[in-house]
């Protein structure tokens, strides 16, 4: 009969699906945290929109077709049948997209951004060059800086330039106590509050074994607030919300380990603050060339400077209570949803690019 649909064979419905490869895992300090995310979201691609598989990345760098089933501890293992790099799924180039889970250096520094560009596939989130400046604190903190982004006081140091001269002036210009950070590393690894003196020094040393470069930040009193922001072309700032720390500050036991602190989401600020959180999101996302996603970390002094940039991540935390998608249910999108809307970006900025650089 005209006008009726003729139904899709099984076949037919399989190859309209996109397939989506979760990578996670990774050589950086972060492995575990990628693990119990890349579990989450594999659980809620929908079946009916994505085809998943599932690539682990071990400590040593071997690459492995991985169980999609989380284990006990509600993580995906890393293990299985080895996988050559490149072999991807025989697919429509069109309906392949990588999902990058790896958080900290090898992963969300450029690097693997750099290897899924050569191979030619949609990725999501950002590039190499925002992926690799958001990586390195300092540096974001050089860019933002060269465009008047207001920020707490800080001194990036390489390793050779830590003297005991360099620290009693970074004490004297800073006060105590200050905050120590590896420049490149993510959930607080490597972080420490120093209070006096001696706690500066094995500070520094704590932070120099996870990085050549470090960075020194004075400490204020403020809220943390964080926004996320989702797009390319015309990104959206979501609502913003506040990190509560149970402990001194927010370190990695208290994220990860201990549950102890809050997540307030919406926070309650002046309509006035939240609107200049997200224009600040905004503005910072298009000076760091971020694309996808990405969240914004503030310290906000209420009585004082106000609104202080703290650090970017291009590869935020992804389980259903992590803030990134708890931001956005927020402001009104379900986390089954923000995983499509990223693929389908995703997609729309690899073919984009694809024009752009395959003209002679």
């Amino acid at each position: 009969m005209r006008g009726l649909a003729r139904p899709c064979t099984v076949l037919e419905v399989e190859r309209s699906r996109t397939q989506v490869v979760v990578l996670f895992g990774g050589r950086s300090a972060e492995h575990e945290v990628s693990r119990v995310t890349a579990a989450e979201v594999v659980a809620s691609l929908e079946p009916d929109r994505f085809e998943v598989h599932t690539i682990g990345i071990d400590r040593n760098g071997g690459w492995w077709r991985a169980d999609p089933t989380p284990d006990a501890t509600g993580a995906l293992m890393v293990g299985g049948d080895m996988w050559r790099v490149g072999e991807l799924p025989d697919a429509d180039r069109d309906q392949l997209v990588v999902l990058p889970l790896l958080h900290g250096p090898l992963g969300e520094d450029g690097t693997v951004q750099g290897l899924l560009e050569v191979l030619d596939v949609a990725y999501v989130g950002s590039g190499v060059l925002a992926s690799s400046v958001c990586m390195d604190k300092a540096m974001t903190k050089t860019v933002l800086g060269g465009v008047g982004i207001p920020q707490v006081r800080y001194r990036a140091l390489r390793h050779t330039q830590v003297t005991s001269a360099v620290l009693d002036d970074i004490a004297s210009e800073f006060g105590l106590p200050v905050f120590v950070k590896p420049a490149n590393m993510g959930s607080s690894v490597g972080v420490s509050k120093a209070r006096d003196r001696g706690e500066l020094l094995a500070a520094v040393q704590h932070a120099l074994r996870f990085d050549e470069w470090i960075l020194i930040e004075e400490a204020v009193i403020a809220r943390e607030i964080e926004v996320a922001v989702l797009g390319d072309e015309t990104p959206r700032a979501s609502v913003p919300g506040e990190i509560v720390p149970a402990r001194d500050f927010y370190d990695y036991e208290d994220k990860y380990l201990d549950g102890g602190a809050a997540l307030v989401v919406p926070v309650a600020l002046d309509e006035a603050v939240i609107a200049e959180a997200q224009r600040l999101s905004l503005e910072i996302f298009d000076t760091l060339r971020c694309a996808g996603m990405a969240r914004v970390d503030f310290l906000y002094e209420e009585h004082g400077r106000g609104l202080l940039c703290s650090e970017v991540n291009t590869i935020p935390g992804f389980t259903p209570s992590s803030m990134y998608p708890k931001l956005w249910q927020a402001s009104g999108l379900s986390y089954p949803d923000l995983l499509a809307d990223l693929i389908d970006l995703a997609k729309r900025r690899h073919g984009r690019r694809r024009r752009t650089t395959d003209r002679r």
